[in-house]
C-alpha cells in the first residue's frame, strides 16, 4: 500500500463513518416520528399479497411508467442506484490498492458486463429526468409547473449525485485500463475502455478516483441523514415500506380508491352507539391522530408533483394540491415532533399531557409548533388553510398519479371529520345539504312519498320489492334519479331498456333513501352511518335469502355504485352491485338490445370519477357508445384513469365554487374542442356540472350532455321521449 492508498483509505473510513452515524440517528428519529401515529393492525394482514404487490410495484415500475419516458428513466436509475451499490462497495477496495475489486463476483465478465450496461442506461436516465425537471421548473414562464412547491435544490442536489457516482464509476474503470489493472474484455466493457483510452498511466488515479467516489456518495447520505424530511431521496427506502403497507394490496390501482378508511379510534372502527369524544377519536384534529401509515406517507412523498399534475382544483386555480398538502403536514410532523417525543400532546379534551417541569425543558420552536391548529388560516397560523381543505373533489386523481401509494384522500376526509362532527366548520350552503339528508333522506330536501314520480307516464309498470316474487335486478335509482329532472330522464330511459330486454328488475320506491355518500364525504360519518345502516337493513330484508351471487343491484349513479358495492359492506351490507353502463355493455353484446339507428353528431365520453378511477370501469360505456354511435366515439385528451374531474364529487356539489375558475367549465371546454355535439355521462352529478359548464359557455343549442343510457335508447328506439334535449336548469 502506498502513501496515496493509506490517505485515501483513512479518509473514506473517516466519511463513511460519519455519514453511518447519522444515517442511523436519522433512521431512528424517523421511527420514532411515523410511531407516533394511531395504530393500523389492519395494515399487517396478507402479508404475502403485500410483498408480491411490494415487489411487482417497485421492480416493473407500474405506476411510474404511467408517464412511459420519466419511468423508463426512472428505471433505470433505480435500478442503476441498487446494483451500482456494489460499485460503492467496490471502491472501498480500491482505495486500498488499484487493482482491488469486489470478492468473488468481481472477476465475473458477466458481472462486469452487467454492471457496464446499467451504468451506461442509469447515465442516459439521470440526464433525461434533469432535463424534465429544467423543462418543468417552476420559474419557467407560462403554464403550470408540477414542481411548484417543491424544494428543488433538494432535486437538483440528488440528480447531480447520481450523474457524478455514475461518472467516477467509468474514470475508475478508466484508470483500471489505463493501469492494465482492469479484467474485462472491451466487448463487455465498451464504454470503461474508452474513458481508459483518453486518461494517463497514473497508479494512484485508481485510489482517488475512488475516493472521490465513496466522498460524493457518503456526502449525499450525511445531507439527508441531516435533512430528514428530504422526501426526494428518503423516498428510494421509504417507497417499499409504504408501498407493502398500502390499504388493499390486491388492488391494480391506488388502494386509496374507492371506498374510504372506516373512521377509526385507536385503531378499531368507532361505534357512533357508543362513542364518547372526550374518550375516542373523532376524525384528526392534530397531526400525531394521523396512523402511522399517515405519517409514513407524508414521510415518503417525493415531491414529483404528479398529484399536483393532475388535480382538478390545482389546474383550476384553487389553493389545494395535493403535494403541498401532503408536504405541510410532513414538515409539520417532523418540526412538532421533539415536543410530543418529550410527553407533550393533548388529550381529547384538550388538556395538555405535559407537566409544567417537561414543558419547561422543551425545545421553543417544537413548542410553538405544537400551538398550531392543525386547520386554520394564514392570520390563525393553520398548518392546513381550510378552502384547501374544502376544495378537494375527493375525484382520487392524486392517489391515481402517487408512484408511492400515499392515499391522499383518507387523510383530507380524516380532517374533514373532525371540523364536521366537533367543530362544526364548514361552507355553509352544505349545511342545508346535511340537514336535508338528516330530516328528509335526500340532499335536495324533496318530499319522500315523490321518489317514485319518475315512473308516471311509461307504458308499462314498474314493480315494487315486495309487490313481485322474484326479480334479478334490484334497481337503485338513487336521490337524483329520483328527483331532478334530467337524471329522471336517465332513470326512465334504463328502466325503458330494461324493460325492453326481458331483464326483471324491482325498486324499492318510498324505501329508498340516500346512499350517504355525500355525507361522507364531507366528513358527516354519523350522518353516512344513520343512512346506510337503514339502507343496508332494507337491502337485507328485500334480498332475505338470497345468497351474495343473486343480491344483485343496478345503479345509475356512480358515488351511489360506489358506496353501495364497496362500503356498506363495513356495515354488513354484501351485494353484488353494478353499474346500469356496465349491465347495459352485456345486454347489448347478449344480443338483447339492438342499436338500429347512430345518432348524429359525434360524441365524446367523460368518465365520472367514481365509476373510472374509482371503480376502474372504462370499457363499459365506450362499448355501449360505440354500438350506439357505430364508431363516432372522440376521445378527449385527458380521459379513462386521467379524465378531468366535473367538479361536483366530494359533496362539492352542494358547495359555491368562489375561488379560481369553475372546474366544470374547464372541462366543458375540453369536451367542446372534441367538435363532438354530444358530451355522453355515466353520473347525474356530471350531467349536471357539464350541462351548467355548456349554458354558461352559451352553448346550449349546439352541444347536448346526455347519459349513455339516452343514447343507447335513442338507437334502440328513435322514437323514444328520453331522447329529447336535456337542457333543464341544474338543480341543486
Amino acid at each position: 500500500m502506498g502513501s496515496v492508498q493509506i490517505v485515501t483509505t483513512i479518509l473514506a473510513a473517516a466519511i463513511t463513518a460519519v455519514a453511518v452515524w447519522l444515517a442511523v440517528r436519522a433512521v431512528m428519529k424517523m421511527t420514532a416520528v411515523i410511531r407516533l401515529g394511531q395504530p393500523a393492525p389492519e395494515r399487517f394482514a396478507d402479508k404475502g399479497a403485500r410483498t408480491t404487490k411490494m415487489l411487482v410495484e417497485t421492480a416493473g415500475h407500474t405506476r411510474m411508467l404511467k408517464w412511459s419516458v420519466v419511468g423508463a428513466a426512472h428505471w433505470f436509475v433505480m435500478v442503476g442506484f441498487v446494483v451500482l451499490s456494489l460499485l460503492v462497495l467496490e471502491a472501498y477496495f480500491e482505495v486500498v490498492t488499484p487493482g482491488g475489486g469486489l470478492p468473488i463476483v468481481g472477476h465475473w465478465t458477466v458481472f462486469g458486463l452487467v454492471t457496464e450496461w446499467i451504468g451506461i442506461l442509469g447515465l442516459i436516465g439521470i440526464v433525461v429526468l434533469m432535463a424534465i425537471r429544467l423543462r418543468n421548473r417552476p420559474t419557467r414562464p407560462g403554464g403550470l409547473s408540477r414542481f411548484t412547491g417543491s424544494t428543488m435544490w433538494q432535486g437538483y442536489f440528488v440528480e447531480w449525485v447520481v450523474l457524478l457516482v455514475l461518472i467516477f464509476g467509468f474514470v475508475i474503470r478508466g484508470f483500471k485500463v489505463a493501469t492494465d489493472h482492469f479484467e474485462y474484455p472491451v466487448w463487455a466493457t465498451p464504454l470503461s475502455h474508452a474513458v481508459g483510452a483518453v486518461l494517463p498511466d497514473w497508479s494512484a488515479g485508481v485510489s482517488v478516483a475512488a475516493l472521490i467516489k465513496i466522498a460524493i456518495s457518503m456526502t449525499w447520505l450525511i445531507v439527508i441523514s441531516l435533512n430528514v424530511t428530504m422526501g426526494v431521496a428518503w423516498h428510494r427506502f421509504l417507497a417499499f415500506p409504504n408501498i407493502f403497507f398500502k390499504r388493499d394490496p390486491e388492488k391494480a390501482a391506488g388502494s386509496g380508491l374507492g371506498p374510504l378508511r372506516p373512521m377509526t379510534s385507536e385503531g378499531k372502527p368507532l361505534d357512533f352507539e357508543e362513542a364518547d369524544p372526550e374518550k375516542d377519536q373523532f376524525g384528526v384534529a392534530q397531526v400525531e391522530q394521523f396512523t402511522w401509515k399517515g405519517l409514513l406517507d407524508f414521510s415518503t412523498c417525493t415531491e414529483c408533483g404528479r398529484c399536483q399534475s393532475q388535480c382538478p382544483a390545482w389546474n383550476t386555480g384553487k389553493p389545494l394540491s395535493p403535494k403541498l398538502l401532503v408536504l405541510s403536514l410532513r414538515d409539520h410532523a417532523y418540526a412538532k415532533a421533539p415536543y410530543l417525543l418529550a410527553g407533550g400532546g393533548k388529550d381529547l379534551t384538550g388538556e395538555e399531557k405535559a407537566t409544567e417541569a417537561q414543558l419547561a425543558h422543551m425545545d421553543v420552536l417544537a413548542l410553538a409548533e405544537a400551538d398550531r391548529p392543525l386547520i386554520g388560516t394564514a392570520e390563525e397560523g393553520g398548518v392546513i388553510d381550510p378552502d384547501v381543505l374544502w376544495s378537494c373533489t375527493t375525484c382520487g386523481a392524486c392517489v391515481e398519479q402517487c408512484p408511492v401509494d400515499i392515499e391522499h384522500v383518507d387523510h383530507i376526509v380524516d380532517m374533514r371529520r373532525y371540523q364536521v362532527l366537533i367543530e362544526s366548520s364548514f361552507p355553509s350552503e352544505a349545511g342545508v345539504m346535511l340537514r336535508n339528508l338528516e330530516n328528509k333522506g335526500n340532499p335536495w330536501g324533496a318530499p319522500q312519498n315523490t321518489r317514485e314520480d319518475w315512473t308516471k307516464g311509461l307504458d308499462f309498470e314498474v314493480p315494487r320489492v315486495g309487490e313481485v316474487e322474484d326479480f334479478e335486478y334490484l334497481f337503485w335509482v338513487g336521490c337524483a334519479g329520483a328527483f331532478e329532472d334530467r337524471a329522471k330522464k336517465t332513470t326512465r330511459a334504463v328502466a325503458t331498456l330494461l324493460n325492453e330486454a326481458g331483464v326483471s328488475f324491482a325498486i324499492l320506491g318510498e324505501g329508498e333513501t340516500c346512499s350517504g355518500d355525500p355525507a361522507r364525504r364531507i366528513g358527516n360519518e354519523f350522518v353516512f352511518q344513520m343512512l346506510a345502516q337503514q339502507n343496508v337493513e332494507t337491502l337485507n330484508e328485500a334480498f332475505d335469502g338470497r345468497e351474495k351471487s343473486k343480491r344483485k343491484i343496478v345503479a345509475t349513479c356512480p358515488h351511489c355504485f360506489n358506496t353501495l358495492g364497496n362500503e356498506y359492506g363495513q356495515l354488513g351490507g354484501e351485494f353484488e352491485v353494478v353499474h346500469h353502463t356496465q349491465l347495459l355493455a352485456h345486454l347489448v353484446s347478449a344480443g338483447k338490445l339492438t342499436p338500429v339507428q347512430p345518432v348524429d353528431g359525434g360524441v365524446t365520453y367523460h368518465d365520472p370519477c367514481y365509476l373510472g378511477r374509482h371503480n376502474r370501469i372504462f370499457a363499459a360505456p365506450r362499448e355501449v357508445l360505440g354500438d350506439s354511435m357505430q364508431g363516432e366515439l372522440t376521445e378527449m385528451p385527458r380521459n379513462s384513469e386521467r379524465s378531468f374531474c366535473c367538479g361536483a364529487g366530494g359533496a362539492r356539489m352542494w358547495m359555491e365554487e368562489k375561488i379560481g375558475k369553475r372546474i366544470n367549465v374547464d372541462r366543458v371546454e375540453e369536451a367542446m374542442s372534441t367538435g363532438a355535439k354530444t358530451i355522453a355521462v355515466g353520473c347525474p352529478f356530471c350531467s349536471t356540472m357539464l350541462n351548467d359548464g355548456v349554458n354558461g359557455k352559451g352553448a346550449g343549442e349546439d352541444v347536448e350532455v346526455v347519459d349513455v343510457a339516452s343514447v343507447l335508447l335513442r338507437s334502440v328506439k328513435p322514437e323514444a321521449p328520453a331522447g329529447e334535449k336535456e337542457t333543464a336548469p341544474a338543480a341543486g
